[in-house]
């Protein structure tokens, strides 16, 4: 008889990670700005800029190192055209990220729960850490978890994304096999992002 939830193979495990910028009074509303998807291995199946679809208050530089003329050459393509590529990309994938609710949320695309590995999420990392409630920063995680640095400069979605799916990856066995057994290891995303998940 088929294990309920089979061990993902490595061609259907796919990492995701956003770079939003800031719109509305303040720009604190994030917007999408660039996405990146890595596969198993690290390698880059997309990143591109995305053009905005309102006018940009806060391009966050300081952070994300992007500036107008990244999101504003005829060259960028539009966030529908984006949002469907990423949509076909990820469809029947398992989704590794950290805190995936900011970037499915942005990316307007909801995706099974149950095929989400979110490293913000993770027991085990959170136990570790000894924050057993509260949502870890991927470059504490990583520090911590793997003595190494990530994010030191301005934020960068591919390094992002490789970043969780190697935390993921450390761990893949024993989260599968909990997840085999029924036993799910991760906490709940934040209850207002719940329309992100299907």
């Amino acid at each position: 008889m088929a294990a309920k939830y089979p061990v993902p193979s490595s061609d259907k495990i796919l990492a995701l990670s956003c770079t939003n910028v800031g719109v509305g009074p303040g720009g604190t509303t994030a917007m999408l700005a660039r996405v990146s998807v890595v596969d198993y291995k690290g390698q880059v199946i997309l990143d591109t800029y995305v053009s905005p679809t309102m006018q940009v208050s806060d391009y966050r530089t300081a952070t994300t190192g992007i500036e107008s003329s990244h999101l504003l050459s005829p060259d960028t393509p539009a966030f529908t055209q984006v949002q469907q590529h990423v949509a076909d990309l990820i469809k029947g994938k398992v989704l590794v990220g950290h805190s995936l609710w900011n970037d499915l949320s942005v990316l307007g695309i909801p995706h099974p729960a149950v095929a989400t590995r979110d490293v913000a999420l993770y027991q085990p990392f959170r136990n570790a850490l000894r924050s057993p409630n509260q949502v870890i920063g991927l470059q504490t995680l990583m520090w911590h978890l793997m003595c190494r640095r990530c994010q030191d400069g301005q934020l960068h979605p591919v390094e992002n994304a490789r970043a969780a799916l190697d935390l993921y990856r450390t761990v893949s066995s024993e989260w599968e096999g909990a997840i085999a057994i029924g036993n799910w290891p991760s906490c709940l995303p934040p209850s207002t992002f719940s329309r992100c998940y299907l």
